[in-house]
């Protein structure tokens, strides 16, 4: 509430915009919240709804000198720390569908054609963005944009502002869960992947026994119809895998939220 009158309104307004710097780097990191068509306007808002409503029961004081001094600035860094690691776990999970669709792109000999990723701005295959908009559209049905909210403000319970930066065992367990990228990603494109690598195999023993038989004109469009195949028959697979994929990572990001 502000306070009666003008006396504490820049205190107030100070105490608005500390409350904005967690939320918001946890949705600038996270995936969705974070893409650039989504609006700053909008991150902001959301932001500082999300902000005053967990800073509220925090009893928070800024410090004297204000934010604009160094321990204002030492706090608002375990802030931004806390809010960009809280996101990013959950931006490894989500990039676990890239991995797979760029794998599952190169095996069909796709990985030329590429378009743009509207997540991150950079040209990605057009099985990747494929692959993004699915794992995008089972974030939203699985109410992980929700979830994040309510990871950050459950933060505030068990890692208050100014109680310092995350520790040291959290932060290795955040890089060790990175590894699940790569894991997640091979895991979803297999089921593609293995019938396109057996497609390989047979193109590569047709090319020793007709040498004269022209591989390119043959083998690109039986592989990328056997890959077009397999992702119809594949997808409930695939679909599991990013789901599970995007609840570790939102499980993950709930154990840093608790300082685990």
């Amino acid at each position: 509430m502000i306070a009666p009158g003008f006396a504490g309104l820049e205190d107030q307004l100070w105490l608005w915009l500390f409350a904005m710097i967690r939320p918001g780097a946890a949705f600038f990191a996270a995936p969705v919240t974070g893409a650039r068509v989504v609006p700053i306007q909008l991150r902001l808002v959301v932001s500082l709804a999300v902000g005053i409503a967990a800073l509220g029961g925090s009893g928070l004081t800024l410090p004297e000198d204000g934010l604009i001094s160094i321990s204002g600035f030492v706090l608002i860094a375990g802030e931004v720390i806390i809010g960009l690691a809280i996101g990013f776990a959950i931006q490894i999970g989500y990039g676990a569908a890239f991995v797979a669709g760029e794998t599952i792109s190169n095996a069909m000999g796709l990985g030329f054609a590429s378009m743009s990723d509207p997540q991150t701005g950079q040209s990605t295959p057009v099985i990747g963005q494929f692959f993004s908009i699915m794992a995008t559209l089972i974030f939203l049905a699985m109410d992980g944009h929700l979830i994040l909210a309510a990871t950050i403000v459950s933060s505030y319970e068990y890692l208050p502002p100014g109680s310092g930066l995350l520790s040291a065992d959290a932060t290795l367990k955040l890089v060790y869960f990175g590894g699940t990228l790569f894991v997640a990603g091979l895991a979803i494109a297999f089921p593609v992947g293995s019938a396109l690598l057996l497609m390989q195999i047979i193109l590569g023993l047709l090319a020793r026994s007709a040498p004269s038989m022209n591989l390119f004109a043959v083998g690109l469009p039986a592989t990328l119809t056997l890959g077009l195949v397999m992702l119809a028959m594949a997808a409930p697979l695939m679909i599991d895998g990013i789901g599970q994929a995007l609840t570790q990572s939102l499980e993950q990001s709930d154990r840093l939220a608790r300082g685990q």
